[in-house]
């Protein structure tokens, strides 16, 4: 069973790059990434609090 992310990037990003982030979901965590940088470090959050991040957005 393979334990790598699988990163997406939100349907509103466009394909000319700049200011995108990458989200990967895990059962234990949210990982956020620069899409500029997927080599360099990430932010995970708890999946309610990244419930309660994107709740708030709406």
């Amino acid at each position: 069973m393979s334990t790598a992310l699988q990163w997406f990037k939100s349907t509103y990003s466009s394909s000319e790059g700049g200011a995108c982030l990458e989200v990967a979901v895990s059962p234990q965590a949210i990982h956020i990434r620069d899409s500029k940088r997927p080599e360099g470090t990430t932010l995970q959050v708890s999946p309610t609090t990244w419930t309660t991040f994107t709740t708030a957005l709406k």
